[in-house]
Parts: C-alpha cells; sequence; structure tokens
C-alpha cells in the first residue's frame, strides 16, 4: 500500500461506465451494474487502508429511473447487493435518497437518512440512492424552521454530509451529474478514463498522487 502525505478526509465517487463496459464486452448494458459491485467494496478496503475517514458513492439519481426497466431494476439490486455486502464490513452507513418514491428499493429503508454501524465502524459511508440534487436543496421547505431563519443549508436532506474534498469520477466524462451540490463546492475533481468496472487500486493512488500536488484555498 502506498502512502501519502496529505490525504482529504471525505472522497466522493462516481462510477461511471457500468453501461458501456458491458457493451465492449457484447453484454446486455443492465449486465454492467452487477459488475460495480466489487469495484466499490475494493475502493472502499483501499480507502479504508489509507485512512480516508469518509466516503460517498453515487448509487442512482431520480432522472436514472427514466431508463429502461431492465436497466432501473439492475442497478436497484445493485445498490441493495452492495449495502449487504458492506454489512458484513467496517462502515457506518448513511443511505440519502427519495424514499417517498416507490422505486427506492424497500430493502434500505432501514438505513435512510440515518446511520447505522456495521461491525466497527471505521468509516462514514455514504451512499446515493434514489437522489436527486434539487429534491436534495428543498427538503429543506418542509422545516419550519430553516424558512423562518433563512438557514436552509443546514436543513438540506444530505445536511449530515460533511463536505467532499475530492470527487473521483469513472468513465471518463468530466461533469459532477448533480452530485452534492452543496458538499462539492470546493470539491478537486480528478477523471478516471477507464469504466468503472475495470477499478484497480492504481486509479485510486493516481488520484493521491495528483492530490498532492493541488492548492487547496477554499475560494481564499
Amino acid at each position: 500500500m502506498e502512502k501519502f502525505k496529505r490525504m482529504p478526509k471525505h472522497i466522493g465517487v462516481i462510477p461511471d461506465g457500468n453501461r458501456r463496459w458491458a457493451v465492449g464486452r457484447g453484454l446486455p448494458k443492465k449486465d454492467g451494474y452487477n459488475h460495480g459491485i466489487d469495484p466499490g467494496l475494493d475502493l472502499y478496503e483501499a480507502c479504508l487502508k489509507l485512512g480516508v475517514e469518509e466516503m460517498t458513492f453515487y448509487g442512482f439519481t431520480m432522472d436514472n429511473v427514466k431508463r429502461p426497466s431492465l436497466q432501473t431494476k439492475a442497478f436497484q439490486k445493485a445498490c441493495v447487493d452492495s449495502v449487504n455486502e458492506l454489512k458484513k464490513r467496517d462502515a457506518d452507513l448513511m443511505v440519502i435518497g427519495n424514499t417517498d418514491s416507490k422505486v427506492f428499493p424497500k430493502e434500505l429503508l432501514p438505513y435512510a437518512m440515518n446511520r447505522t454501524r456495521f461491525g466497527e465502524g471505521k468509516m462514514k459511508v455514504n451512499f446515493l440512492v434514489n437522489y436527486g440534487w434539487n429534491w436534495d436543496l428543498n427538503y429543506a421547505l418542509k422545516n419550519k424552521t430553516a424558512i423562518e431563519s433563512g438557514d436552509l443549508i443546514n436543513h438540506i436532506a444530505s445536511k449530515d454530509i460533511s463536505r467532499m474534498d475530492m470527487v473521483l469520477r469513472w468513465g471518463g466524462r468530466r461533469r459532477l451529474s448533480g452530485f452534492l451540490p452543496i458538499q462539492s463546492i470546493y470539491s478537486d475533481i480528478y477523471v478516471i478514463n477507464e469504466f468503472w468496472p475495470d477499478y484497480k487500486d492504481q486509479h485510486l493512488f493516481d488520484a493521491l498522487g495528483w492530490y498532492q500536488k493541488t492548492d487547496v484555498t477554499l475560494g481564499g
């Protein structure tokens, strides 16, 4: 395991390229999601060993459910399977997403909007499932205190997720796709061209090597 002098406390993960990976191998697009489960666990384990304190994984968005039903069912199942695997590890899990929708996996309701400790809970893990940036921000409008005080940010749905120091996106595309707009406001963004199912620890090491050279000013 490589060592780095400067480590991000919180890493966000956009695991893109599952469908393109499947098509490139002559598989149905839906099959790509199942191959994205093990990479997430491998990345979690690598970050845990390096001392990362918090990670946020993009599961699926409220816009993603516009895809064909077979694909929708596949990434819903992949999210449930990922959490079931995470239960065997030391994580402090919170699932964030619109639970009022029928597309939110009912199996994940016990972990929605509150933290559940698995094992020793060594790392905070946030999982965005049926998440939408506008849903997240508008969530504050349900709170009378937030409206009266004008303090909306501290009442959004994802208020308990900290600011992300770095966002890693697989699949080569250079956009945030609505990924936690408040917490990503000062994130350094590193893009990996390989598709998510092809994850290897070297991707993380390359990103952290690049992170050593970034100038973190937080606007100052």
